[in-house]
């Protein structure tokens, strides 16, 4: 059969390319090999934050006594909260089934692998397509670290569905997965160490918006070492162990289990993506800005195209190649002024727009101001004085450029500044913006009105 679209994956950036097609009256077909949901829904962002929010309220109970409470003794059931996080899983997932199995798409189910620039197979069935988008999302990175394999590890996938807890766990990673799950599993009460190849964690971040997450870590209980170089990985009876340089140091680590939370990579394998004439550059499909890949007819969005692991922007991505895929109206293009990134850690890390490193790299000039939550009234009352909130702006006119938020709330906080960027506001801006007292998003005012006071209107 052939149809107007053809969209590899059913996940977010696939979906989103199916439904926006059909919108403009393209005749779209589905391949999806299942489970169906997408990463986000099935084993991302919803299951982890689940879990995440018992860890929160379970930490900030074990804190009663800061408050002035008392409360007898809090433990953890890890099956439970697994319980409650498939249930939830599930709800979403019969959703996105759902949306799948709509009379304006033809779901087909399997793997599929261009035959040419214009038909896939899936098991014995051809499918031609006069457009195609691959979304086909990412899969976990294998690293190539002597032993490891051989070893064994869990894998975020396997950490998401622990009904037991491990005594013990070296996590390998220092990215927003290594970070989120790692605190999990230490407030759950595992002995928790992480080890991070980077200086830093979180190492797209500024060093100060990072090292309040690492300084939390520490004052829970989290052996955590940065800079380092793996070595090797093996296993004496039942305990694992990971060695590797600290600097010039050599030094080693043991514990029950090993979490390879070492990043994820674009599942591009089995595509034959040779064959459609579609170039692959640094593992990811290559893209402009029309999600159009090297192919004229076939555009890619998600995970498989990068340059970001985040839902929002694979949905944008996908939208885009949706309405491009489809003929007969103006193209459209993305645009990554607004690009937001949150990492779910207590303190949480927020961003909307390039971080200072980025700037300087890139040579735009800036000005920025930064202000810590543990001077700042209502923060102080909640007992969350962990972190910085930071704007940058521009020399000239106070445009607001980004902005970075570590602290407590910090994915909600960000929407404001991103409101701001989005209508190109300025810090006067956001200083005419009335702000309720005491409210955490006073405290986007303070660098603000030290950026005004540097500038001539």
């Amino acid at each position: 059969m052939t149809h107007d679209v053809v969209v590899i994956g059913g996940g977010s950036a696939g979906y989103a390319a199916a439904r926006v097609a059909a919108d403009r009256g393209a005749d779209v077909a589905i391949i999806d090999k299942g489970p169906l949901g997408g990463l986000c829904i099935l084993r991302g962002c919803m299951p982890s934050k689940t879990l995440l929010r018992s860890s929160d309220l379970l930490s900030l109970m074990k804190r009663a006594g800061e408050f002035g409470l008392i409360a007898s003794e809090i433990y953890p059931d890890l099956g439970a909260i697994n319980d409650r996080k498939r249930a939830l899983v599930d709800e979403f997932a019969d959703y996105r089934v759902e949306q799948l199995n709509s009379p304006r798409f033809r779901l087909i189910r399997g793997r599929a692998r261009f035959d040419s620039p214009t038909s896939v197979r899936v098991g014995s069935e051809s499918i031609s397509g006069r457009s195609f988008v691959i979304a086909s999302g990412s899969a976990v990175s294998r690293i190539p670290v002597p032993g490891l394999e051989e070893t064994g590890y869990l894998t975020s996938d396997d950490v998401l569905e622990l009904r037991e807890l491990p005594g013990s766990v070296i996590v390998l990673g220092g990215g927003a997965v290594a970070a989120e799950l790692g605190q999990f599993l230490c407030r759950m009460g595992a002995e928790t160490t992480l080890i991070q190849r980077n200086s830093q964690l979180l190492s797209d971040c500024d060093p100060d918006m990072a090292r309040h997450v690492e300084t939390r870590f520490r004052e829970e209980g989290m052996q955590v070492y940065t800079d380092t170089r793996l070595q090797h990985v093996g296993r004496s009876g039942d305990r694992t162990s990971v060695h590797f340089l600290h600097g010039d140091e050599s030094r080693s680590v043991s514990a029950d289990v090993v979490f390879n939370a070492l990043g994820r990579t674009p599942a591009l394998a089995g595509l034959a993506l040779e064959r459609a004439g579609v170039e692959v550059r640094g593992g990811r499909i290559a893209t402009d800005d029309r999600m159009r890949t090297s192919a004229e007819h076939i555009y890619a969005a998600g995970d498989c195209a990068g340059p970001y692991e985040i839902v929002h922007i694979a949905v944008q991505q996908g939208e885009i190649a949706g309405h491009n895929a489809v003929a007969g109206a103006p193209e459209k293009s993305i645009d990554y002024r607004l690009r937001m990134s949150v990492v779910f850690t207590d303190p949480q890390v927020a961003s909307v727009g390039p971080a200072e490193k980025e700037c300087r790299a890139a040579g735009i000039p800036y000005l920025s101001a930064g202000h810590p939550f543990s001077d700042h009234g209502k923060s102080m009352v909640m007992g969350e004085t962990h972190g910085i909130v930071k704007i940058l702006c521009h020399p000239e006119n106070g445009e607001l450029i980004a902005g970075h938020i570590t602290g407590p709330d910090a994915s909600e906080l960000i929407h404001e500044l991103a409101a701001v960027i989005y209508y190109h506001g300025t810090v006067f801006d956001l200083l005419q913006i009335p702000h309720y007292h005491p409210t955490l998003a006073e405290i986007l005012t303070y660098p603000a009105e030290e950026l005004a006071g540097t500038l001539t209107r």
